[in-house]
């Protein structure tokens, strides 16, 4: 339930505005304290005095209005806010976000909370895949923002497709796992790899691969949520650490291997998402290899191999691996599940549309030790981190299984 927690609920202009008051009501009878902020665009398809009332408070329309607080209301609400959701969240609203816009009451606030915000998107089909609303919604999801939905089906405008709000039952379902789950993991500590490691050649050149280090990164940001000490072991990546994560910077798969293994024994769940480089060079030249008529040979020697290291050696840690694929994923996937030692293995093959290196969506199977598996469907790669999160605290013992 959300006994002492407040909710503040953002509603634009959009048709399934109206759905905003069953939103609310269902918060409320959750035990949620609830605070409406809408748009003038909002007001046109549902009155305040709908949301006041189901709200029992002051519903925030203008800027500069009358306070119906001391201090400056939409500072005063971002504060005491434990969330916020915004239902609809029209195309406009979401750009608005996305470049930090405040030129209304609801995007001020929305720009001054510092708590989790949920968007649930609710637009024409169209306009949701348009190519700015999709960078919009991806730019919001790096930020920690979570989305809701949406869902498909029929339009108002008519049309068939992905683009309505997903329904009030859902949306409040949502913001109470968010809650239930919200500390699972306190007092746990959680050790992530990302990214790709480099193989120096030479001072200009190292062997290397794909590896984006979303996926890992995004693991990290979920363990974080989770109330997990998180560390993360990061090769060369351009992505911003998560807030609350604490990075360790390596280059090569000895440093990372090294970096691992000082923390492995206080460390309680370590996930291995990094894409390691299973040889490195022999020798590395103190200059840069000049090009040459013949053909170039190098020599290489193995790397140690991480995960299997760790799955020989743990004791109480639980153990997450991950399979990048290009054929035969599920039984290349439970071999190395079965040879490394791991309680609970991410598959994915690389090759999908949606789930290949530097995407913000992925498409996986979680692969468990008594043979069973879930597939999930292409999402975004934070999600489907939280999934996995959730995944980890069951089989630990620290969160209930869903029915």
């Amino acid at each position: 339930m959300l006994q002492g927690k407040t909710i503040l609920i953002g509603v634009s202009g959009g048709i399934a505005a109206y759905k905003a008051a069953e939103v609310v009501s269902r918060l409320r009878k959750c035990g949620a304290e609830t605070h409406v902020v809408m748009t003038e665009s909002a007001t046109k398809f549902i009155a305040p005095l709908t949301l006041r009332i189901l709200s029992a408070n002051p519903v925030h329309l203008e800027m500069f209005e009358e306070p119906k607080l001391w201090n400056v209301a939409h500072i005063a609400l971002a504060e005491q806010a434990d969330a916020a959701l915004v239902v609809p969240a029209t195309a406009n609203i979401l750009a608005k976000m996305a470049i930090g816009l405040a030129d209304d009451f609801l995007s001020t606030v929305l720009l001054a909370m510092r708590k989790q915000i949920f968007v649930a998107p609710a637009m024409n089909h169209a306009m949701y895949h348009h190519p700015a609303t999709q960078e919009n919604l991806a730019c919001l999801r790096k930020r920690n923002v979570r989305t809701i939905g949406p869902a498909a089906g029929f339009q108002a405008c008519g049309t068939e497709g992905d683009g309505r709000m997903s329904e009030p039952q859902e949306i409040v379902e949502q913001v109470m796992e968010y809650f239930s789950a919200a500390k699972c993991l306190k007092g746990k500590k959680a050790l992530v790899t990302a990214g790709g490691t480099q193989e120096p050649l030479d001072p200009v050149r190292y062997l290397g691969n794909r590896s984006s280090g979303i996926m890992g990164y995004a693991v990290a940001q979920a363990l974080q949520e989770a109330g997990a000490e998180t560390t993360l072991v990061s090769a060369p990546t351009s992505i911003e650490v998560p807030a609350g994560v604490r990075p360790v910077s390596v280059t090569t798969a000895l440093e990372m291997f090294e970096a691992v293994m000082e923390r492995f024994a206080e460390t309680d769940i370590i996930v291995k998402a990094a894409a390691v480089a299973d040889y490195r060079p022999v020798d590395i030249s103190g200059q840069k290899i000049k090009k040459q008529k013949s053909n170039l040979h190098l020599e290489l020697i193995s790397n140690p191999d991480i995960l299997e290291q760790i799955g020989q050696r743990k004791t109480h840690q639980f153990l997450v691996g991950f399979a990048a694929e290009t054929e035969n994923l599920l039984k290349y996937a439970q071999e190395k599940m079965n040879r490394k030692n791991v309680d609970l293995l991410v598959a994915n093959d690389v090759t999908k549309p949606g789930a290949g290196f530097g995407s913000s969506t992925n498409i996986v199977s979680f692969l468990f030790r008594d043979g069973k598996r879930i597939d999930w469907p292409k999402m975004p790669k934070i999600e489907i981190a939280r999934q996995l999160v959730h995944e980890i605290a069951v089989m630990m013992g620290l969160e209930k299984k869903e029915e």
